[in-house]
């Protein structure tokens, strides 16, 4: 049981940094098509407003994950001892 709860506390890091990096990922991506620069044309903004998207989503999805893997840490008897 110990190995239970150990195995989902390392899926709940991982997870949650997995979330983080995709959200300054998303946020660059972001910040290039919102960005004026003359050579970027609109095929170039487009690219990466939709890249922007599907990285905050993905980001998104990875911390949902996360959440959930919390909560099923809670719930095991062995959890506990890992937030203290």
């Amino acid at each position: 049981m110990q190995k239970h709860a150990k195995d989902l506390y390392e899926k709940m890091c991982d997870t949650k940094w997995f979330g983080i990096v995709l959200l300054a990922a998303g946020s660059f991506f972001y910040l290039g098509a919102i960005l004026p620069t003359p050579s970027a044309d609109s095929v170039d903004k487009i690219g990466m407003t939709v890249s922007s998207l599907v990285f905050l989503a993905a980001s998104i999805l990875f911390l949902q994950k996360s959440k959930e893997y919390r909560e099923m840490l809670l719930e095991h008897e062995d959890g506990e001892e890992y937030f203290s």
